[in-house]
């Protein structure tokens, strides 16, 4: 049999490798894709290996670009990737994208740190802004006495009301001290009842609901808080008061006492938040470009890292000669492939201008890895084998008859036109778009299971669709194509009038004694007793259908015992197997076969279905 039914004939090899050539030829065979390494070095901890260092080196590339990858997401930037396949940079080219890494982080950890102290100081000045605002209303209610008219309010301009009240109701409150801040809305309640308690009620507290939420510099949410003002009387409370805002997390901030002085601050406050606004933006422009640039390179880089780390973690497994300065490797290869290996060891030694490396073959009687090769057909359907277990070596591989059994046996318990349509459409076009879906990569393990199974969708939903007209069931409707058989007492108001039916196959007057010419008659979707037609015939069907999965798989390892000369097994395994599947199982199928030939609804009394022979019965008797 050829590679497809059966895994690939390896062999043990043994590889002499000069030092300087060592990274180029495991760089192409890495590329090439057909060696298995073995670790000759079991016993030797992972940090005392020769290239640890650079496996190190690689680890912290790594953590820059993945840490460069999520500033890209949070920005939302599309990463471009092309489904290029870049080649592993040389060991001298590695200081320079370490240098190149180290740049982009520094810089762009410099402006995040900028951004965000330039967001913390924009947060405290409207912070401000509004606390200038809301205490301007506070403070012009209790302007206001309420033995003063308010219509006599127009007769006077701001500053003389001021300096009327001031001199006449509110001379008693020029002792009187007071604190402004922000704090989160959700904390107003606890924070009302911990200033009631601990002064024991002698504080006065205003506070006013922010309309807009503000951003929070460290984490990026958006938060919505309160503005605050708390009068107290003596140096005690005050000290009281700023320890509950303290503790409650609230941020004060200064506020004068005169309007005059309140309007010019707040004056000073625009204007620092306009030149704020300037400065914040470029910063975010800035720092969009930085991204965009790495956005397009970094998949790339991504993919250099991830093949020198692997490079050098498969040069540790290596055993170093230190004779002649050398490197000594074991590894499995395919007998096939032994020409293409060789000569990616050639282009390796040419890449490094060193001698050329030397492979040998070994005897062994260590079992070999089993390989099997896939293209992107069979590829779903070995990875479905491969995860119930993987085949022996050289044993025979069933996921090329799991192509047409796995489908198949699929559809006879999910036969419907209707959702097989469903399937092969969702199937056929990911097979249709199938490369620029591939070039999308993503990290969505359910659409890269989906995508991953693509074929096996699209023959699933046609073997669906088989069974669906053999059920007769379109989204578990049926359809009357051929005209049904039970037309001879029925007519179109025996069907309007009766929502359920019961269908007698004896009774000449309700059948006509032909079957329908393909799949199920549509009338007993009608009958009352469907169910027990439907359940014996697809059972019975489904248990045919097993037991001949069940039979060509012991039949396969008639080859298995041939191709490992193992003529014993095939008289104490297969015999044996064969003589117990038959005798129970296909005897089992048998009956139902004679069961549906020999006994029917009309004819003899012999022949009725009252005198045909109890299948389950049969069974507990023998």
């Amino acid at each position: 049999m050829g590679s497809l039914f059966r895994s690939e004939e390896m062999a043990l090899c043994q590889l002499f490798l000069q030092s300087e050539s060592a990274y180029t030829c495991v760089s192409e065979l890495g590329e090439l894709g057909l060696v298995q390494f073995r670790d000759l070095n079991p016993d030797v901890n992972a940090f005392q290996r020769k290239f640890v260092n650079e496996v190190r080196r690689c680890d912290e590339m790594e953590r820059k670009l993945r840490y460069l990858e999520r500033e890209i997401r949070k920005d939302g930037i599309p990463v471009l990737d092309t489904g290029e396949n870049p080649e592993a940079p040389m060991p001298r080219e590695m200081i320079d994208l370490e240098v190149k890494f180290e740049k982009l982080e520094n810089e762009l950890k410099e402006v995040n740190s900028n951004a965000e102290a330039l967001k913390r100081n924009y947060l405290e000045l409207t912070e401000l802004k509004h606390i200038l605002k809301k205490t301007q209303v506070f403070f012009d209610e209790a302007l206001y006495p309420p033995n003063l008219p308010y219509d006599q309010e127009v007769y006077f301009d701001d500053d003389e009301r001021i300096n009327l009240l001031m001199d006449t109701s509110l001379h008693h409150l020029m002792h009187i001290g007071f604190v402004a801040g922000v704090i989160l809305r959700e904390r107003i309640p606890a924070f009302e009842r911990m200033l009631w308690r601990a002064c024991r009620g002698n504080v006065f507290l205003r506070q006013a609901e922010m309309d807009d939420p503000l951003e929070d510099p460290a984490t990026g949410e958006q938060v919505y808080k309160s503005v605050f003002i708390i009068f107290f009387q003596g140096d005690q409370l005050k000290m009281r008061v700023k320890k509950i805002c303290e503790g409650f997390r609230a941020t004060m901030y200064p506020c004068p006492e005169a309007p005059a002085d309140r309007r010019e601050m707040a004056m000073g406050v625009k204007t620092r938040l306009d030149d704020l606004n300037t400065v914040l933006s470029q910063t975010q422009d800035h720092r969009h470009r930085v991204l965009v640039s790495a956005a397009r390179n970094i998949r790339a880089w991504m993919m250099k890292v991830w093949k020198i780390k692997s490079i050098y973690h498969t040069l540790n497994m290596f055993n170093l000669d230190v004779i002649q300065n050398g490197l000594i490797a074991e590894c499995w290869i395919p007998v096939a492939n032994w020409e293409d290996v060789q000569l990616a060891l050639r282009r390796g030694t040419e890449k490094s201008g060193s001698l050329p490396a030397i492979l040998n073959r070994l005897s062994t009687l260590e079992a070999p890895p089993t390989f099997h090769r896939t293209n992107k057909f069979t590829k779903a359907f070995q990875n479905l084998i491969d995860s119930y277990g993987v085949a022996t070596y050289r044993e025979i591989n069933p996921a090329p008859f799991t192509i047409i059994t796995f489908p198949f046996l699929f559809a006879i318990m999910f036969g419907d036109v209707g959702h097989g349509i469903i399937m092969a459409l969702f199937g056929g076009w990911m097979v249709w778009r199938e490369k620029p879906l591939s070039a999308k990569k993503t990290d969505n393990e359910i659409w890269n299971i989906f995508f991953g199974g693509r074929y096996i969708i699209l023959l699933m939903g046609l073997f669906s669709m088989y069974t669906g007209l053999i059920y007769n069931d379109v989204f578990s409707k049926s359809i009357n194509l051929f005209g049904s058989s039970w037309h001879g007492a029925y007519n179109d108001s025996t069907i309007q009038q009766n929502k359920e039916l019961t269908l007698d196959p004896a009774d000449v007057k309700q059948y006509d004694q032909y079957p329908y010419p393909f799949g199920l008659d549509p009338m007993w979707q009608l009958s009352n007793n469907k169910i027990n037609f439907y359940n014996s015939y697809k059972m019975k069907i489904s248990i045919i259908f097993g037991i001949v999965h069940m039979l060509f798989g012991v039949i396969l390892s008639v080859w298995n015992h041939k191709f490992f000369n193992k003529a014993m097994n095939i008289y104490c395994e297969f015999i044996p197997q064969i003589i117990f599947l038959t005798c129970l199982f296909v005897y089992l199928v048998l009956l139902v076969f004679h069961k549906w030939v020999w006994y029917g609804a009309g004819g003899d009394v012999s022949t009725s279905p009252s005198c045909a022979p109890s299948i389950l019965i049969t069974f507990i008797n023998m």
